[in-house]
């Protein structure tokens, strides 16, 4: 956990230099554009257009940043990165890793535990064949909804007992 917060900090600390150049060069394509301003109308509008074009990298960079540490980003500035890009915000916090699996219920005997049978299809690394391996996972029913024969989706948890590291999210077929 301390690992993500390191490079989550090291990426907001990147992001902000970023930011800091694209603010110089900004700044630097201003001042170039106030001190070289001819007295032809063309040059100069030009000149503006070159400012216009460097603000706009900036926003881009803000933009860019807010979408890929959206945690970290101030509320006014995600809702300035989804109306500049026409997506919606994505909701602040983090991404659920958890795996997901579909399997059929084998037991159901014990209380708020069900064992689910999950059924993998791989390649054999030699042969090519295709071949059935099935994994028996502990799932954690606290409302003993799914009865034997169901198929369920479950997903990853934190341990809850010795063998269980599964909770139940939905019964997607009853048995016949």
């Amino acid at each position: 956990m301390a690992d993500e917060t390191e490079n989550t900090d090291e990426a907001v600390e990147q992001v902000k230099a970023a930011a800091a150049d694209a603010e110089q060069a900004l700044e630097a394509v201003e001042s170039e554009a106030v001190s070289e301003l001819p007295t032809t109308g063309e040059v100069a509008e030009e000149n503006k257009a070159a400012a216009a074009d460097a603000e706009a990298a900036l926003e881009t960079v803000e933009v860019e940043a807010a979408k890929e540490l959206p945690g970290r980003a101030s509320a006014g500035a995600s809702a300035s990165a989804s109306a500049g890009t026409g997506e919606p915000a994505e909701p602040e916090g983090r991404a659920n890793r958890r795996k997901v699996r579909e399997g059929i219920v084998v037991s159901d005997a014990m209380a708020s535990t069900v064992v689910v049978a999950v059924i993998e299809r791989v390649r054999h690394p030699r042969y090519g064949k295709t071949v059935q391996r099935t994994k028996k996972l502990y799932v954690h029913d606290a409302e003993d909804t799914a009865k034997r024969g169901d198929r369920v989706r479950v997903q990853e948890t934190r341990p809850l007992s010795k063998l269980k590291r599964w909770r139940l999210t939905e019964v997607v077929e009853r048995a016949r």
